[in-house]
């Protein structure tokens, strides 16, 4: 069983209440519950087609659940959401006009260019976005996050094929973000990543919730056969 830690000050609460999601006539999630409350980030791990990326859509709204619920607690009304995709959707601008789009507090330009600066793209501001390398189009698109202040960060396997550099930028990011309370749901294949920034863990397969723990107990000894089999390399239907 999972435990709740105490961090001294209220932590958004994700309530999912008995959640399905039926796509062309398929169930794709089926009676998901679960109740995220943990501050830090909670990692979404499982098999290709387990349903990772829907979960987070549903949760994100981007999908309505044909039966269920998802509710917020913690915060007065529904937290504010930012989402970085596996592919990230720029404008066709340049860096600093996609920054100035996203600003929604009319931030300063010195905080505009910090935030540029903290992925490493600041010598880049008038460049145009989409001309940008794919690892540089990520950092924009967290960084273009991240300056929405949001409670909730929500990550479908953000670093996927990027180069070490954007990886290693990306993951200090998340665990600054962690550091400043926001709450972060993080899809990801890599597990020495999943290690290194999760303080809990979903294990998705075939649109089930097998397991969900803490991070520690989850990588040391998991419950199920399909968890062993995935965090072992082996494929898992």
């Amino acid at each position: 069983m999972r435990e709740t830690r105490d961090s001294g000050k209220p932590n958004l609460q994700i309530s999912v209440n008995n959640l399905c999601l039926d796509m062309l006539g398929s169930r794709v999630l089926d009676q998901i519950d679960l109740t995220i409350d943990q501050p830090g980030v909670t990692m979404i791990l499982g098999p290709n087609g387990a349903g990772k990326s829907l979960l987070l859509k549903c949760i994100h709204g981007l999908l309505s659940p044909t039966q269920g619920s998802i509710g917020f607690n913690g915060l007065n009304g529904n937290p504010k959401q930012a989402m970085v995709f596996q592919k990230p959707v720029l404008l066709r601008r340049s860096v600093m006009d996609n920054m100035r789009f996203a600003d929604q507090d009319r931030q300063t330009q010195s905080e505009l260019e910090q935030a540029l600066d903290s992925v490493q793209l600041l010598e880049k501001r008038e460049h145009p976005a989409t001309q940008l390398s794919g690892g540089e189009q990520q950092r924009l698109a967290l960084a273009r996050a991240l300056l929405t202040k949001p409670d909730l960060l929500l990550l479908d396997e953000p670093t996927a094929s990027l180069d070490p550099a954007s990886v290693l930028i990306i993951e200090k990011l998340i665990q600054q973000a962690t550091r400043q309370h926001i709450k972060s749901i993080f899809i990801s294949h890599d597990i020495g990543q999943a290690r290194r920034l999760s303080a809990d863990v979903i294990f998705l397969n075939r649109g089930l919730v097998i397991e969900y723990s803490d991070a520690a107990p989850f990588f040391f000894a998991p419950h199920s056969n399909e968890a062993k089999a995935f965090l072992s390399g082996e494929i898992v239907l």
